[in-house]
C-alpha cells in the first residue's frame, strides 16, 4: 500500500466517522424541538463542561465539526483506532509441496502490493518481495514446521509474533482455500504478452472440416466453447440456434509470468448461458510447469464456479503458447503429471474433471492412457471424421464455425458425454 493509497483508507475511515455523525444529528433534529428540562437555579459556582475527545458540546450533535482537535489521532482515540486499523498487516502461509507461498495482506484481506517486505524464515534467513506484488514464494524446502516473522516497516503495524506453518511433503491434490488472492484480472497484467494460447489443431486441419453445427442423435449434442475472443454474447439468440450446452473459459495462466488471470468474459458469459437454460462446463488455460501450479489452476478454477452449478466437466486446456510459453517445453511426462494434478484436485473437490487436447498433442505430447480412464477426454481435430485411435468423449471439430448471436468465428463440438 503505497503512501496515496493509506492516505486514501484513513480518510475513508473519516469520510465514515463523519458520516455517523451527523446521521445522529440529523435524527435527533428530525424529531422536533423539545421541551428542555427545568434548570436548577444557579449558585453560581458550576464548571462550563469543556471539549471533549467526543466532540460533542452539550445538546449540539454537530459540535465534533467545529472542534479543531477532532482529527487529530493524537489527541482523539476514535480516530486512532481507525488509522491504526487501516495500516495493519498480516501474513497468509500456505504450502502445497515443500514450498510456502506467503501473502502479506491488509485489514481488509487483500494483498499489500508496492512495498518491499522482508520475510524472516527460522533458520533460513531473509526472503524479499521482489516484484512488490505482496507474494513471496519459497521453494525447495524440507518438510516440516517453520516459523514466519514478517520484518517491520514503514508506515504500517505487522505481527508481533511468528506465524507457525507446516510444510506438506507431497502434493494432497487439495484446493488452496486462499487461491483467490492470486487471481487477477486482466487490468493487473500484459494481457496481449500473456495470453497467448494457439490452437494446435490448426495446423491438423484439412478441407473436410465441418464448419456449421452438426445433427444431434439420440446420444450426443452440439455445443460450443467460447472465452474473451468472442466478444459480447447474445445467449438466447445462441440457444434459439440449437447450441445445446457450452464449455466457458474461466481463465488462465500468464505465459510470460505465470499469473492466474480470471477471462474477463467469463462472468457475463457463464451467468448468460445458464439464464438461456444452456447446460455449462468450463476450461482453463495451463501453463503450469509442475504438479504445484496444476493444484492452483485446478484451485483457482473452483474459486471462479463456486456460485454456478456445472453440468459439464471443468478441463484443463493443455496447448501451446506460441512456442515461448513457459510451459512448452515440458516434457511428456511432466506435462501428463500437471493434467493428473489439475483432474485430480478438481476430482477431489466434486467435480468432473477432464482434458483438452489436440489429436497431435495426444499422440505426442502426453500419455493419453494415463488419463482417458479416469477424466473426460476433449479432442481438438477439424476434420470431417477424426484420425485419432484414442478414446475421447466430446470432439471439438471446428474453429471457424457461425452461429447466431455471437459475431465471428467461434469453436464448435459434438458430446458423447
Amino acid at each position: 500500500m503505497d503512501s496515496k493509497l493509506r492516505r486514501m483508507t484513513i480518510l475513508s475511515s473519516l469520510a465514515a466517522i463523519v458520516l455517523v455523525a451527523l446521521l445522529v444529528f440529523y435524527t435527533n433534529r428530525e424529531k422536533g424541538p423539545q421541551r428542555p428540562a427545568p434548570l436548577p437555579e444557579s449558585t453560581g459556582t458550576e464548571e462550563i463542561p469543556e471539549k471533549g475527545n467526543s466532540g460533542q458540546i452539550g445538546n449540539d450533535l454537530s459540535a465534533f465539526l467545529k472542534d479543531p482537535t477532532f482529527f487529530d489521532p493524537e489527541i482523539n482515540p476514535i480516530l486512532e483506532a481507525a488509522m491504526d486499523e487501516s495500516i495493519r498487516l498480516s501474513l497468509v502461509v500456505t504450502s502445497v509441496e515443500k514450498d510456502l507461498r506467503i501473502q502479506v495482506v491488509d485489514i481488509s484481506g487483500d494483498p499489500v502490493k508496492g512495498e518491499s517486505f522482508f520475510v524472516e524464515l527460522e533458520g533460513l534467513g531473509e526472503y524479499k518481495d521482489l516484484d512488490m506484488d505482496g507474494v513471496i514464494y519459497i521453494g525447495g524446502l524440507a518438510a516440516g514446521d517453520y516459523y514466519v516473522k514478517l520484518r517491520p516497516v514503514e508506515g504500517y503495524r505487522v505481527p508481533e509474533n511468528e506465524t507457525r506453518v507446516h510444510v506438506k511433503d507431497k502434493v494432497e491434490y487439495v484446493a488452496i482455500d486462499d487461491i483467490s488472492l492470486l487471481i487477477k484480472t486482466e487490468a493487473d497484467i500484459d494481457a496481449e504478452a500473456e495470453d497467448t494460447g494457439t490452437a494446435d489443431a490448426l495446423e491438423d486441419a484439412d478441407k473436410t472440416e465441418i464448419k456449421k453445427l452438426q445433427n444431434t442423435t439420440g446420444n450426443s449434442h452440439v455445443g460450443i466453447d467460447v472465452s474473451k475472443w468472442n466478444g459480447e454474447i447474445d445467449w438466447d439468440k445462441v440457444r434459439s440456434a440449437g447450441v445445446e450446452f457450452a464449455i466457458i473459459r474461466a481463465g488462465y495462466r500468464g505465459s510470460v509470468t505465470g499469473s492466474l488471470v480470471e477471462d474477463p468474459r467469463f462472468a457475463a458469459n457463464i451467468k448468460g448461458a445458464v439464464a438461456s437454460g444452456i447446460p455449462v462446463g468450463v476450461y482453463f488455460f495451463t501453463q503450469a510447469v509442475n504438479e504445484v501450479e496444476a493444484v492452483e489452476e485446478a484451485s483457482a478454477v473452483l474459486n471462479l464456479v463456486r456460485e454456478y452449478n456445472l453440468d459439464y466437466p471443468i478441463f484443463i486446456d493443455t496447448e501451446g503458447a506460441g512456442g515461448n510459453g513457459r510451459a512448452d517445453g515440458l516434457d511428456v511426462e511432466t506435462r501428463t503429471l500437471v493434467c493428473e494434478a489439475f483432474c485430480r484436485t478438481i476430482a477431489n473437490a466434486g467435480y468432473s474433471a477432464g482434458v483438452y487436447g489436440s489429436r497431435n498433442w495426444y499422440n505426442n505430447r502426453l500419455y493419453a492412457d494415463r488419463l482417458d480412464n479416469d477424466y473426460c477426454i476433449w479432442l481438438a481435430e477439424y476434420r470431417s471424421v477424426p484420425l485419432y485411435q484414442g478414446y475421447y468423449q466430446i470432439w471439438q471439430y471446428t474453429s471457424q464455425g457461425k452461429v447466431d448471436g455471437i459475431s465471428g468465428n467461434v469453436d464448435m463440438n459434438v458430446s458423447y458425454y
